[in-house]
């Protein structure tokens, strides 16, 4: 009896043990979740402070600008991500498009149109800034480093047009349908799924230049990662969710549902290039830096992954 005595004495010694190193790793894993939580806001907190004024007196200036040499009227700039609020200032992403009501604009092939827009745009800022187009949209370069692209769209009864990109041509296109996606898609994760992509961003913008991904292929990934998503709905789950699926999405094109392009990657090639594998690969790397620093719950492993020198 006495034995068995002595065995319960310790069964219940090793219970609590258990239970106390339990209840500490439970209250560690918390601390750890917090600080992150912590760091994130902050690091949202600039994303959405920073210069915000400032962007939209540009657009504004831009548009004045424009009105002014065109004599025409301009719809408020609105669209990308500015419309969507999912820009992350310094790292290119801040697209809106441009409508024209009204204008000889309307009858021009769509290079002449983004050369007049550069000309126009070119004399009013000087060496303000540096202004020059693509086949489809004006890229105002500020020496700041703030980046704003123009995509000029004519408005036409049956809604708006611009470059098609693909030839010399305008395209229908309707920037409402994506838009309505994501703000569905980040009510169902419960209003975080913007301030993921803002996140995205910036940790896809600190990648060399040749593995950076689009803002609007971003978010379109992340309309597809988190369809009927269970997860926790906070930043620190959401994030390493994001780039998780990310690695395995970005190997097929996405059907651009705006009507901008057949694909919002067709920059990738097609379905499974060397390039998308080569995407593939770093998305994947930084989900298992994410994972090694969520292990050893190291808020200075997750700082490289924003500000990697």
């Amino acid at each position: 009896m006495g034995g068995g005595g002595g065995s319960s004495y310790r069964n219940w010694k090793s219970d609590r043990l258990a239970a106390a190193v339990r209840k500490d790793t439970e209250e560690a894993a918390a601390e750890y979740e917090a600080l992150l939580a912590g760091y994130f806001g902050e690091l949202l907190s600039g994303f959405n402070d920073r210069d915000a004024e400032l962007v939209h007196s540009r657009l504004d200036q831009i548009k004045t600008a424009l009105q002014k040499e065109l004599e025409t009227s301009f719809d408020q700039i609105f669209g990308g991500s500015v419309a969507k609020h999912t820009y992350v200032d310094g790292l290119s992403d801040i697209d809106s498009l441009l409508v024209i009501d009204e204008s000889k604009l309307v009858r021009q092939t769509p290079e002449k149109v983004l050369e007049q827009i550069v000309a126009i745009l070119r004399s009013h800022l000087g060496k303000v800034a540096g202004v020059d187009h693509g086949k489809m949209a004006v890229t105002v370069a500020y020496a700041d480093g703030m980046v704003i692209q123009l995509l000029p769209a004519i408005r036409t009864q049956d809604g708006l047009r611009i470059p098609s990109g693909r030839n010399k041509q305008w395209s229908d296109i309707d920037p409402d349908q994506f838009r309505n996606a994501l703000i569905k898609r980040n009510g169902d994760c419960g209003g975080k799924l913007i301030p993921t992509i803002k996140l995205a961003k910036a940790v896809i913008g600190n990648l060399p230049e040749k593995y950076q991904l689009s803002g609007y292929h971003v978010e379109s990934l992340a309309v597809a990662a988190f369809k009927g998503y269970k997860g926790e709905k906070t930043t620190t789950s959401m994030l390493p969710h994001f780039f998780e699926n990310a690695k395995h999405l970005v190997l097929r094109g996405i059907r651009d549902v705006s009507g901008q392009s057949t694909h919002v990657d067709e920059y990738l090639g097609p379905d499974n290039s060397e390039v998308r594998q080569q995407v593939s690969h770093v998305l994947g790397g930084i989900t298992k830096r994410m994972r090694t620093a969520s292990a050893a719950r190291s808020k200075g492993q997750w700082e490289e992954l924003f500000y990697d020198e």
